[in-house]
C-alpha cells in the first residue's frame, strides 16, 4: 500500500510513474510492487511482449495499462503514455524502466526536487564510477554527454538515463522524428532547445551480473540510430539555434552593448580573443567551400573560442577578397611545389583553374590561410591586449 503522504504528494502535484515494458515478465511485478509502496498513480505500457507480461497486468485490476499489438520501440511507449498521463490530468511524469535496474526509493527525490523545479525535466544521474557498471555503459553516458553539451550548451551528468520526470505539457507539445531508444536524448536536446530547464537528482541503480542481464539495446543498429540522430541535431544547433539564440540576445542589449561585451570583455584574455580572430581567418580561407563557416562554427563551440569573433574573422573570404585570397594562395603553392603555373587576371580565376591545379591550390590555400592568420591573430593580440591595458586604467 503507498504511503498516505507521499501519495498526498503525488496528487497534490498531480504527478504519476510511467513504466514502459518490453519482454521483462521476470523483473515487472517486482518493479510494479515496488512503485506502488510509493503512489498508485500508475501507468504501465506494454510494448507488444511475447512474454507473460499480459498474464501479470490482467492480475494487477488497479494498475492502468496501454497495450501496443506489436513492439513499436520505447519512443513511442512513452509518447504514448506522456499523452494518456495528460489526458487523465496529470502535469508531470516519472519514467522507471521495467528491468530493475532503477530503485523506486529514488521517487521522493524527484518528488522533493519538483516542488522546487516546477518547469524542468529532472534527470536520475547515475554513479557511473560504480565497479558495476558495463563498459559500453560507460562509453555510451560519456558519448551521450558529450554530444548533448554540444548541441544545448547544457552540462549534465547522465543524459542516457531513463528514469526522468517530465512536465507533460512541454514535452507534449514538441515534435519528434525518432521512437527507440534515441527518442531520449532526441526530447531532451529539443527539450532544452524549447527552454526547458535540466535539473538533476542522484539515484541508485542496479546492474545485475552479466548473465542476469536483460536488455534490447542493439549495439550496432542502435548505436548507428543514435549517430545518425546526433547528426541530423548539430545540423539543425549550428544552422538554426545558434543563430536564433544569437539575434535573440541581440534583442535583449542595444547592438552597440552587444558587440562591446563580445569585443571588449575585459574578463575574457586578449590571447582567447586573439585565437578567435586566427581560427576564424584561417577557416574564412581554408579550401572547404561550402563548409567554412559551419566548420568554424562548431570547432568553435567545441574549442570554447568566441563565436562571434571566430564568424566576423571568417568572412575575411566576402566577395571582394575571394580572387586576392584565391591569387595568393596560388602563389603560395608555386613557392612550396617549386613549380611555376600561368595564373589569369585576378577577375579570371575561376573554378576551372582550381581544378586544373587543385594539389597546388589546396596546399598552397592551407598554408596561406595558417600564415594569414598567424599575422593577423599577433596583431588582434596586440589590439586587444591595449584595450585591456586601457579598460584597466579606467
Amino acid at each position: 500500500m503507498a504511503s498516505p503522504r507521499l501519495q498526498a504528494d503525488f496528487d497534490r502535484l498531480k504527478c504519476c510513474v510511467l513504466i514502459p515494458t518490453y519482454n521483462n515478465d521476470r523483473e515487472l511485478k517486482g518493479v510494479i510492487d515496488s512503485v506502488l509502496e510509493y503512489t498508485t498513480n500508475v501507468i504501465v505500457i506494454n510494448d507488444g511482449c511475447t512474454d507473460t507480461t499480459s498474464e501479470i497486468l490482467s492480475q494487477l485490476p488497479n494498475i492502468q495499462s496501454i497495450t501496443f499489438e506489436q513492439n513499436r520501440g520505447k519512443g513511442k511507449a512513452l509518447r504514448a503514455g506522456f499523452l494518456e498521463a495528460e489526458k487523465q490530468g496529470f502535469e508531470y511524469a516519472i519514467t522507471i524502466d521495467s528491468d530493475g535496474q532503477h530503485k523506486a526509493s529514488d521517487l521522493p527525490q524527484f518528488i522533493e526536487k519538483l516542488e522546487t523545479s516546477p518547469n524542468a525535466i529532472i534527470i536520475g544521474a547515475r554513479d557511473m564510477l560504480q565497479n558495476s557498471v558495463p563498459g559500453k555503459s560507460s562509453f555510451g553516458h560519456k558519448f551521450s554527454n558529450f554530444w548533448f553539451t554540444f548541441e544545448t550548451g547544457i552540462k549534465a551528468p547522465d543524459t542516457q538515463s531513463g528514469y526522468r520526470l517530465y512536465p507533460l505539457k512541454q514535452v507534449n507539445d514538441i515534435q519528434l522524428i525518432s521512437w527507440r531508444y534515441e527518442f531520449e536524448i532526441e526530447i531532451l536536446v529539443r527539450s532544452a532547445w524549447k527552454g526547458v530547464a535540466i535539473e538533476t537528482v542522484p539515484i541508485n541503480v542496479y546492474y545485475p551480473p552479466t548473465e542476469e542481464r536483460i536488455t534490447h539495446f542493439r549495439p550496432f543498429t542502435d548505436f548507428t540510430r543514435i549517430s545518425i540522430l546526433n547528426t541530423i541535431l548539430v545540423t539543425i544547433c549550428l544552422l538554426y539555434i545558434k543563430p536564433r539564440d544569437f539575434f535573440r540576445s541581440l534583442k535583449k542589449k542595444n547592438i552597440k552593448e552587444h558587440i562591446k561585451d563580445l569585443f571588449f570583455d575585459v574578463e575574457e584574455p586578449p590571447y582567447k580573443k586573439a585565437l578567435a580572430v586566427f581560427f576564424g581567418v584561417f577557416m574564412g580561407i581554408v579550401p572547404i567551400w561550402g563548409y567554412q563557416l559551419v566548420t568554424a562554427i562548431g570547432l568553435a563551440h567545441f574549442f570554447k573560442l568566441n563565436k562571434p569573433i571566430v564568424i566576423v574573422a571568417a568572412n575575411i573570404s566576402i566577395p571582394p577578397f575571394i580572387p586576392l585570397w584565391l591569387y595568393a594562395s596560388f602563389k603560395t603553392g608555386e613557392i612550396l611545389f617549386n613549380e611555376k603555373i600561368i595564373i589569369p587576371q585576378l577577375d579570371e580565376i575561376n573554378f576551372d583553374v582550381i581544378q586544373q591545379h587543385l594539389m597546388l591550390y589546396s596546399v598552397g590555400a592551407t598554408v596561406f590561410a595558417f600564415l594569414l592568420a598567424f599575422v593577423l591573430g599577433c596583431i588582434s593580440f596586440g589590439a586587444f591586449k591595449l584595450i585591456a591595458y586601457k579598460a584597466g586604467e579606467e
